[in-house]
């Protein structure tokens, strides 16, 4: 069906209303479903290592069903219902998707971030109730079984571990490591640990229990923060199986191969791609336990993409820019297009890559608390580079402003927060936290998402900042509050005020902004080093630290964050201008209502040179008068 503009989505939704689809009611139903109808073609492949002749384990739709069912069986013989909750601490493998849909059929998946603290980790096992984790066997360079020991020892409710062994995956040649490797887990003194392979391959391949066709909660995910306790996003079957549909019915059919290098512990790897395989049957492919961090993934990818024959490349911006440091060095002409999430695309770097690669790149937008699928930029139609595209079908996207204590919708171009409704929205019941719900809607039905933008006059959503301040670093969400929290524990510090800074190829990094107490001497490279032993996450260690006389404070003394934004935008600019040898610089940073903050330029030069120099970096600039 074709999908080129937002009158095309308004009018399939118009065909029959979302309720009367003809489509599964559960995951278990959709998976069968598919699995009748293509069970010999390819459903899910994992390579342990990168190289486009290492070996690779693939498993067709009808072995995939099977597996999620002895997964699933395996899960009830442990006591776990519809009600209960199997947490999963695992890298991308075979047995991460096997285990995440066995999860969601059995009770209810929790998907956790491995790369987390085990102080989140713990908090968020206990906040769910999670009864069984599965996790990683014992395995060099990577601590996840560690981290998930101590982990479970503060979740007392965890009654079983069973873990996953990346040593199968391993060719003779490399069967070295395997005296390296302790045979379990250490210091879970109340969880029993099983091998997870093991106690599946004692289960029958056909589901022991019933499935009923009723919708219900069938997974949990952690939204993204690094400090205290992430908030934890319920999802329903239908949201799940809303996002399937989309991917289906817009982008997917059974002929198509999924190169997707993202981890299934986020929405858009497991929401997005995973539920559109189910739901089409195209074939999926995760190269590496940590996708695009894996070694020598970036190297080989375009080999790889050839190898699989990849039609659609899932990325985000900062893969992308990485990618375009290789040579295309493979025969891709099998890829059609490529899906960039998390965060905007710089124009430089989206035509660079479609100039080198042939491919459309399609953004879209999604948030967790959405159950993920938003709008995207038309698969058929125009491709409004720097917008995040149109509404899905089903999808009513309202762009809301308060005036006198009451939400009022926007009109065209008018800047607002953005709110959201569809299938994938539960009002009133986003978080496992009641409380957490509060003031989380406008007229009933609408998800405050945080983020601000405007809607233009062909129906495309710009994005133009974020009423939270959470930093987004290539698509990982960074609370600053953990970043400040951790500076003002030195002693000369009275304030901190952290944001992101614009770095053309993550997007953002952190940086943050002091002011000392009086008689404090502390400088900000002391500053910078004494965070990085502080801050708990690699990724949210401030780049830049710099003291300040006075922080900008609201009359509340709220530090002002906005002015802090333009000051590191100021600096980051004129620095890439001046490296570059360009003449103009920064003069001011102003507050445009279309496009957020832009910084104004000043003398007029060259605009090819200035566009070259900037054009990696996301906020926009123009001329000052004069």
């Amino acid at each position: 069906m074709t999908f080129a503009s937002r009158e095309d989505a308004i009018a399939i939704a118009a065909q029959v209303p979302w309720d009367q689809r003809p489509v599964p009611t559960t995951i278990h139903q959709m998976l069968s479903e598919t699995a009748a109808a293509f069970p010999n073609r390819p459903a899910v492949t994992f390579q342990l290592q990168s190289g486009v002749d290492d070996p690779a384990e693939t498993l067709t739709w009808s072995e995939f069903l099977s597996q999620v069912n002895q997964a699933a069986n395996l899960f009830r013989s442990l006591k776990i219902g519809p009600k209960d909750v199997v947490a999963l601490v695992l890298p991308n493998t075979t047995e991460t998707a096997v285990v995440t849909l066995a999860a969601m059929v059995a009770g209810i998946a929790n998907p956790i971030n491995p790369l987390l603290e085990p102080e989140q980790i713990g908090a968020i096992l206990r906040e769910t109730e999670a009864r069984v984790v599965v996790t990683l066997r014992n395995f060099p360079k990577t601590d996840i079984a560690q981290k998930t020991a101590e982990a479970v020892r503060h979740a007392p409710q965890v009654h079983t571990i069973l873990t996953v062994d990346l040593n199968r995956y391993l060719t003779p040649p490399k069967s070295w490591i395997v005296p390296f490797i302790r045979p379990a887990i250490p210091g879970t003194h109340h969880a029993e640990v099983k091998s997870l392979r093991t106690e599946m391959k004692k289960q029958p391949r056909t589901l022991t229990f019933d499935d009923p066709k009723q919708d219900r909660v069938g997974a949990y995910f952690h939204t993204g923060g690094t400090t205290g306790m992430p908030k934890v996003a319920q999802h329903r079957y239908s949201g799940m199986v809303y996002n399937g549909w989309i991917g289906h019915e817009l982008l997917f059919s059974e002929t198509d191969s999924i190169m997707c290098p993202l981890p299934l512990f986020h929405v858009f790897a497991c929401h997005v791609i995973l539920m559109a395989a189910l739901k089409s049957g195209a074939h999926v492919v995760f190269p590496t336990p940590a996708g695009y961090r894996g070694d020598g993934v970036f190297d080989n990818f375009w080999k790889l993409c050839e190898r699989w024959k990849t039609t659609f490349v899932i990325t985000v911006p900062t893969a992308v820019s990485a990618l375009m440091q290789r040579k295309v060095d493979a025969d891709i002409s099998t890829v059609k297009n490529a899906f960039s999430g998390s965060a905007p695309m710089p124009l430089e770097l989206f035509n660079r890559f479609t100039s080198a690669t042939g491919m459309q790149i399609i953004e879209g937008y999604g948030l967790t608390e959405a159950t993920c699928l938003v709008a995207c930029n038309p698969v058929d139609g125009e491709k409004k580079v720097g917008s995040v595209g149109v509404a899905f079908p089903y999808t009513d996207i309202s762009i809301v402003t308060v005036k006198d204590g009451a939400p009022v919708t926007c009109g065209t171009d008018e800047v607002g927060e953005i709110c959201i409704s569809n299938p994938g929205v539960w009002p009133g019941n986003t978080y496992t936290e009641a409380a957490k719900n509060a003031d989380l809607y406008h007229f009933q039905k609408y998800l405050r998402t945080g983020d601000l933008g405007r809607i233009d006059a062909d129906g495309y959503l710009w994005i133009t900042g974020r009423a939270k301040d959470l930093i987004i670093r290539g698509g990982h969400n960074i609370d600053p509050a953990e970043i400040e929290e951790a500076l003002l524990t030195h002693p000369d510090v009275a304030f901190a005020g952290a944001i992101g800074q614009p770095d053309a190829h993550a997007g953002e990094v952190p940086c943050a902004y002091v002011e000392l107490v009086s008689g404090g001497t502390v400088t900000g490279d002391e500053l910078r080093d004494y965070a990085k032993r502080h801050v708990h996450e690699r990724a949210a260690h401030p780049k830049h630290v710099e003291v300040l006389d006075e922080l900008p404070k609201t009359a509340v003394g709220k530090v002002f964050k906005p002015d802090l934004r333009k000051r590191a935008i100021t600096r980051i600019y004129n620095a890439a201008l001046e490296e570059a040898g360009v003449s103009p610089r920064v003069t001011e940073v102003v507050d445009d209502k279309k496009r957020g903050l832009v910084a104004r330029l000043a003398p007029r030069a060259e605009d090819e040179a200035v566009a070259q120099c900037l054009g990696a970096f996301t906020r926009p600039w123009d001329w000052a008068e004069g």
